[in-house]
C-alpha cells in the first residue's frame, strides 16, 4: 500500500502536462480534537492520492492545515470525502486567486505537534476564545473607523509585495515574533480600539485572536478567510478592493496579483518590482525580490559571490556545499547581507 509520494517534481510535471486537466489550488484549515494523527494522516493519502491530489499538509492532535491542488473534474468527489468527516464537513475551502496546474508537484501530508509553528502554549490560554470573523464588506467599514487599529498578522517578506492601505505590518520573521511586538506597541489601546487583524488564508489570526484576547484586548476582529476569500468576497459583491499588491503564497506560484498597485522594490536596483526569486546558487537559495533587469545581469543570483559560484561546473559547485548544510540566508528571506544595493 502506498503511503508516501514515489514520482519526483520533474515526473509529476511531466504527468500534468500529459494529462491535460485544468487544476484547482485551495487551501483549508480545521482546529478540531484527532485523537491518532497518524492514522488520520495514513488515510486522507490513500484517499487523496487516489483523486491525484498534491500539495502540502500538516495534521497534529490540534487539527490540520492544508493547502494543495487537484484536477477540476475530481473536486466534487474530493468535497465529498471531506464532507464524510465529521470535523470537516462544510469546511471552508478558499479557492486560489490565480491558478497554476504546477503550484504543487508532490503530495506531502506531515504529522506535526502542531498545525501553526506558533510556538505557544496553548494550555496558558483558551485557544476557543476567538475574535469576531468578518466578512469584506463590515472588514471594510471597520478599517476605515478612527477607533481601528488594523494589523498584518504575516511576515515582512509577505507583507512586502502586498498589504491593505494603513495597516501596521511588523518587521518579523516569524508569526510568533509578532505577538509580544503587537501587544508591547498598542498596551495602550486595549480597551479604546479595536483590534483588527489579517492573513493570508485565516489560520494565524484564529490563534492570535484568542492570545490576545487572553492579554486583555477587549474589541478583537479577524478577517475570516484572510486575503483569499476577502478577494474572492471583493470579486463576487463588487466591493471596493483595499488590498495593495500581490497576495504572498507557500507554494510555486510565490504570490497571487490582487491590485495592480507595486508596493515593493528590487532588493538589488531598488526600482519598483514586487516578484520574488530564489537565488540560482543551490548553496544558498537565498528569497529576494530581483527585477528583470537585475535578474539578467547577476545570472539569477542574489551577490557576485554566488554568480561566480553558480558559473562552476555542477561536480565542482556540489563539492563546495559538501558537509555545509542548508546555509542560512535561505531563511532570512531578502535580509542577507549578500544583498548589498538593500537598505
Amino acid at each position: 500500500m502506498q503511503l508516501y509520494n514515489k514520482l519526483s517534481a520533474k515526473e509529476r510535471a511531466e504527468l500534468i502536462d500529459q494529462s491535460g486537466k485544468k487544476r484547482l489550488t485551495l487551501s483549508f484549515y480545521q482546529y478540531a480534537k484527532i485523537g491518532n494523527p497518524q492514522i488520520f494522516r495514513d488515510h486522507l493519502f490513500i484517499t487523496w492520492n487516489a483523486l491525484d491530489v498534491l500539495g502540502r499538509i500538516y495534521i497534529a492532535n490540534e487539527g490540520i492545515n492544508s493547502q494543495l491542488s487537484l484536477p477540476a473534474d475530481r473536486f466534487t468527489a474530493f468535497k465529498e470525502h471531506l464532507d464524510s468527516i465529521s470535523f470537516l464537513k462544510n469546511v471552508r475551502l478558499n479557492i486560489a486567486v490565480e491558478q497554476d496546474n504546477k503550484s504543487f508537484l508532490k503530495l506531502k501530508i506531515k504529522v506535526r505537534d502542531k498545525i501553526l509553528a506558533d510556538g505557544l502554549n496553548d494550555n496558558t490560554f483558551d485557544v476557543r476564545n476567538i475574535g469576531i470573523h468578518v466578512g469584506a464588506k463590515q472588514f471594510n467599514e471597520l478599517i476605515e473607523d478612527e477607533k481601528t487599529i488594523l494589523v498584518d498578522m504575516r511576515n515582512h517578506y509577505e507583507s512586502e509585495i502586498g498589504h491593505f492601505k494603513n495597516a501596521i505590518t511588523p518587521d518579523v520573521d516569524t508569526f510568533r515574533e509578532s505577538l509580544d511586538i503587537i501587544e508591547e506597541d498598542l498596551k495602550d489601546h486595549k480597551e479604546d480600539k479595536n483590534l483588527v487583524m489579517y492573513c493570508t488564508g485565516g489560520i494565524r489570526c484564529e490563534k492570535a485572536s484568542a492570545y490576545f484576547k487572553h492579554k486583555g484586548f477587549k474589541n478583537v476582529y479577524q478577517l475570516e478567510g484572510g486575503i483569499i476569500e476577502y478577494t474572492r468576497q471583493v470579486k463576487e459583491h463588487n466591493f471596493e478592493n483595499k488590498f495593495l499588491g500581490q497576495n504572498f503564497v507557500f507554494d510555486d506560484r510565490r504570490a497571487e496579483r490582487i491590485s495592480n498597485d507595486v508596493v515593493a522594490i528590487c532588493h538589488q536596483c531598488k526600482n519598483p518590482f514586487d516578484i520574488h526569486t530564489n537565488c540560482a546558487n543551490e548553496a544558498c537559495h537565498l528569497l529576494f525580490i530581483q527585477c528583470n533587469d537585475c535578474k539578467e545581469m547577476m545570472e539569477n543570483c542574489c551577490s557576485t559571490n554566488c554568480m561566480e559560484i553558480n558559473q562552476l561546473p555542477y561536480k565542482k559547485q556540489k563539492e563546495l556545499r559538501k558537509g555545509q548544510g542548508n546555509s542560512n540566508d535561505i531563511f532570512k528571506k531578502g535580509r542577507s547581507e549578500k544583498l548589498k544595493f538593500k537598505k
